[in-house]
């Protein structure tokens, strides 16, 4: 069976392509939620109009359907509480030039 692990390892290999940072280090998701094969990722993007969202989120959901054990994805694209750079991982932080003390 898939766990919570194994789909945040998958899906960090997943870049923003214009940030190109991967979208778990970026703060990009949310929420993972497991329910026998069937996965529910809440997500969210650095804007709602990000130009990038159709790519992203085609390649989670074929990256998380790809992986043993998943019958099913949805992903749920939320905007509260909104995306800012304090929901970088400190490497992301670090690699895009932001003062990881603020």
């Amino acid at each position: 069976m898939v766990s919570t692990e194994d789909i945040y390892l998958a899906i960090s290999d997943i870049y923003d392509p214009e940030i190109r940072v991967n979208i778990v280090d970026l703060g990009l998701i949310y929420d993972v939620k497991i329910n026998d094969k069937n996965v529910l990722i809440k997500m969210t993007l650095t804007s709602p109009n990000c130009p990038a969202s159709p790519e992203i989120k085609n390649n989670v959901e074929k990256t998380v359907k790809g992986l043993k054990g998943v019958e099913s994805v949805e992903l749920e694209l939320i905007w509260d509480p909104p995306w800012d750079p304090s929901r970088m991982s400190e490497e992301a932080r670090l690699e895009l030039g932001y003062d990881v003390f603020n």
